[in-house]
């Protein structure tokens, strides 16, 4: 289970974003969590993908209670869990090319020799070409990049996704594509997904259950 329970977080402690939001995820699930913008959903994706530490609550998985965040939460955990944020161009290195950003997680944890591989399958899954490849974050498509993002989340083989308004920027047939990679992935690994957005009938069609933000929360 990916479990988030009684979570109060924001970016001031005085100020918190939200309070006592709860929400529990099942392995294999995937829901959408439903909310208008600036409602605080993506701040609680964010603690979801141990990304952002809460002010108070608890964040379990797989039955281990969080105690670190970022960097300093077990590699073991922050590996179970890709995450595809809403702007590819602000969670993508613009020095790297695309071959390089989805082989960053594999480097990062010490698993450089199997870059290769994972690269070649993941782009053919995700729609990049090898010419696309070899290009820098300039030199694609917002869609493309995306892609690219996505292979990235998933170049680790986590156990749990968070998607963050991840086609909220992009056309009817790039959502689509992604969405059906996300939900293959899903079939053959058994991962649970966390699927954030403000478009109903998309998370409605995407997910096994979708919860209002404000099913979520106290207050």
């Amino acid at each position: 289970m990916l479990e988030l329970d009684a979570i109060t977080a924001g970016y001031h402690p005085r100020t918190p974003v939200f309070r006592g939001a709860s929400l529990a995820i099942a392995p294999g699930e995937a829901v959408g969590l439903l909310g208008p913008s600036g409602c605080g959903k993506s701040t609680l994706a964010r603690v979801a993908a141990l990304l952002h530490r809460p002010d108070a609550g608890r964040v379990t998985v797989d039955g281990h209670e969080v105690r670190g965040w970022r960097h300093r939460a077990p590699r073991e955990l922050r590996t179970a869990i890709g995450v595809v944020f809403q702007q590819p161009r602000m969670s993508a290195d613009p020095r790297l090319r695309l071959r390089d950003l989805i082989a960053e997680p594999l480097r990062a944890t010490g698993r450089r020799d199997e870059a290769g591989e994972r690269v070649e399958a993941l782009a053919g899954t995700v729609g990049l070409t090898d010419d696309l490849l070899g290009r820098r974050p300039h030199e694609v498509s917002d869609g493309q990049l995306q892609r690219a993002c996505l292979a990235r989340a998933l170049v680790l083989r986590p156990r749990w996704l968070v998607c963050d308004e991840m086609t909220a920027m992009l056309d009817a047939s790039t959502t689509a594509a992604l969405v059906a990679v996300v939900e293959s992935y899903r079939r053959e690994h058994g991962a649970g997904l966390l699927a954030v957005g403000h478009d109903r009938v998309l998370l409605e069609r995407w997910c096994d259950r979708t919860r209002e933000w404000a099913d979520c929360t106290t207050g």
